[in-house]
């Protein structure tokens, strides 16, 4: 069987597990001759098939040269097609593993959206010191605007619902939680 101009040298590429050191050094040779060859060829493959995954193009290419070298058995009688169709597995392989993972709901690490300080000790001791003065606010409210407030804030009450809980009209719930709203922030702003 003769061999298609320009890839003679390519014809049975990989051959099983090297022997000795001149089946290494033919193999490597033959896969850097398939790299030079098929490389711009393979990248412009994936950015076609698969624009979405443009940016991983020089990725998926060395994949393909990945599986090459790590093939053990027969000669390639037809290179390229073997490439190609290697090519098509490792796209196939690619699009399944992001589905899988669902890659594109990932955010990617910025530290201006995920800065250290946002939990630094002095961020926590002021948090909690907030968390206490609403506490100690929300204590010194009247029974009846504390109870709308937390029904209200804490167990997503409506007004009617608490009204009916509380025996009261849906006027007086609103009363009670404008009152609690403004207590609890003028107690809050007025402590360090």
């Amino acid at each position: 069987m003769r061999a298609r101009a320009g890839h003679a040298g390519l014809n049975g590429v990989l051959l099983g597990n090297p022997m000795d050191s001149d089946d290494f050094q033919r193999r490597n040779s033959l896969l850097e001759m398939a790299s030079r060859q098929y490389r711009t060829a393979l990248r412009r493959f994936f950015v076609r098939r698969a624009p979405a995954l443009s940016d991983e193009a020089d990725d998926l290419t060395q994949e393909v040269f990945l599986r090459l070298a790590r093939r053990e058995g027969e000669a390639i009688e037809r290179p390229e097609g073997y490439i190609f169709q290697a090519a098509a597995n490792v796209l196939t392989d690619r699009v399944r593993r992001r589905a899988v993972r669902h890659a594109r709901d990932h955010v990617g690490y910025e530290e201006h959206l995920h800065a250290v300080e946002d939990f630094s000790p002095e961020r926590v001791l002021i948090a909690r010191q907030q968390i206490e003065n609403v506490r100690s606010a929300l204590n010194d409210l009247p029974e009846r605007v504390r109870a709308a407030f937390v029904l209200h804030r804490f167990e997503e009450l409506t007004y009617p619902e608490i009204a009916a809980r509380l025996g009261v009209s849906v006027s007086s719930v609103e009363k009670y939680i404008m009152r609690a709203l403004k207590e609890i922030s003028a107690q809050t702003k007025a402590e360090p």
